[in-house]
């Protein structure tokens, strides 16, 4: 990676510490901070919704939550929602999910371990990360026991009270919707039970069903004649993340997900997906999505805010999460494709041209198309509502083909190394167009 905090953590008491500075920090259980003040190493676990084959970057705050535990000595948890996937949380939510076929989650789930693996250790020890699949253990329960080993805990005013429950009582909820909490409460007592994990953490809108789990473990262990004094496992729940722009987080500009799959988002978009992050943003982001240390952000921020232009910021950003998710060889690769197609300077060298058409994507054209001259050629690739609009534009000077400003719509350019066409339109749009074999 490009970038770690330095000297590195002392142990997990120095974990709650490190989510204050960063911004990140919502609400811990009583107790938390006494528990990790022992230095013993300390089990954490957070949910995932398996239903696509990729997370996206709504995703990087649980991911980054379970990586800095691990980087203060204790072990991350990433449990799937192989069954409680199958349901849906009701927090957040206005419908319940699809139910997954075997295979289609099987696939999912192996994707995604291959995406957390970018972020966290799993080599087996005490502090190597682990994946589970709750439905490994949910799907073993009958109905009847599920409600006389867990449900008996539970009473309805305690569930109704929840806000998870709440939002969406008006709007319907179905009773599939309102077990989610004791599926999830389940979870809680059997990673506890199983594996001694000790910690849940998730986003604030989590807290309802994080507390539950508590509640059920504390019961379960009352049930069973435990008498310890301190409290047996605790909750973390981090802050929802708001735009101070305004702007929703892990949308791309035409409302789409930003996915941590390169098939789904290409590296060179992920990349610009940061690049573009507004300057309001900017520093929360840094603190939230990279372990640079403190110092080297609040630098950051200052650089930026002597010459904003520049984006100092905003690259550093941009390089290290795209490096952490993708690789340093993709990342840099994005960097330079970046700066091709935003620099003024026309591009001649075909390996450039074939790089930055495979990243950020381009137009194709045939022979008939280049003869026909270049208003032809940007309207049939689309480029132009029209040939009336190519030939407007291109009359105004507003087209530029291979370092040559076009004034004549029957101008027939020459592709360079006989493929390619670097074409810009106005001062900002710059598009490279590939001949078609044939």
């Amino acid at each position: 990676m490009t970038e770690t905090a330095e000297g590195g953590p002392a142990g997990p008491a120095g974990l709650l510490d490190e989510l204050r500075w960063r911004g990140i920090l919502e609400e811990t259980t009583p107790g938390l901070a006494d528990r990790l003040a022992t230095g013993r190493p300390i089990a954490g676990y957070i949910g995932f919704d398996p239903s696509a084959d990729s997370l996206h970057v709504g995703h990087l705050v649980p991911i980054f939550g379970l990586l800095r535990l691990q980087r203060f000595g204790g072990r991350p948890v990433a449990v799937m929602g192989g069954g409680t996937g199958m349901i849906g949380d009701p927090s957040g939510r206005s419908a319940e999910r699809n139910l997954l076929d075997d295979a289609t989650l099987a696939a999912n789930l192996a994707a995604i371990r291959g995406q957390l693996e970018r972020f966290l250790d799993f080599t087996p020890g005490s502090q190597g990360a682990v994946m589970a699949n709750n439905l490994d253990w949910l799907g073993k329960w009958s109905l009847i026991d599920f409600l006389r080993d867990v449900g008996k805990h539970f009473t309805i005013p305690y569930m109704l009270a929840k806000d998870s429950v709440q939002t969406r009582l008006e709007r319907g909820l179905s009773f599939t919707e309102f077990s989610y909490m004791l599926l999830q409460a389940d979870d809680f007592a059997h990673l506890h039970r199983t594996m001694g994990v000790e910690l849940q953490m998730g986003g604030a809108d989590q807290w309802g069903n994080i507390t539950a789990g508590l509640e059920l473990i504390r019961r379960t262990n009352a049930a069973e004649g435990s008498s310890e004094d301190q409290e047996p496992a605790h909750g973390l729940a981090y802050k929802l993340l708001l735009s101070p722009s305004g702007t929703k987080f892990g949308k791309s500009e035409t409302g789409e997900s930003v996915w941590l799959d390169p098939a789904r988002t290409s590296p060179y978009a992920f990349y610009q997906y940061w690049l573009n992050t507004d300057d309001r943003d900017v520093g929360t982001y840094l603190r939230w999505f990279t372990e640079f240390p403190q110092a080297r952000i609040e630098a950051l921020e200052s650089e930026a805010a002597r010459a904003p232009e520049g984006r100092p910021a905003q690259r550093a950003l941009a390089l290290d999460i795209t490096a952490r998710t993708h690789g340093d060889e993709v990342a840099a690769r994005a960097v330079a494709d970046s700066e091709a197609r935003f620099s003024s300077e026309a591009i001649d060298d075909p390996s450039v041209l074939r790089s930055l058409y495979e990243s950020a994507g381009g137009f194709t054209f045939d022979a008939a198309g280049l003869a026909a001259g270049t208003a032809v050629v940007l309207a049939e690739a689309g480029l132009l509502a029209s040939k009336g609009e190519a030939r407007r534009l291109i009359a105004g000077g507003g087209v530029t083909v291979n370092g040559t400003r076009v004034t004549d719509p029957a101008f027939v350019p020459e592709p360079i190394a006989g493929e390619w066409l670097d074409v810009r339109i106005g001062k900002r749009r710059r598009e490279i167009g590939r001949r078609r074999a044939g």
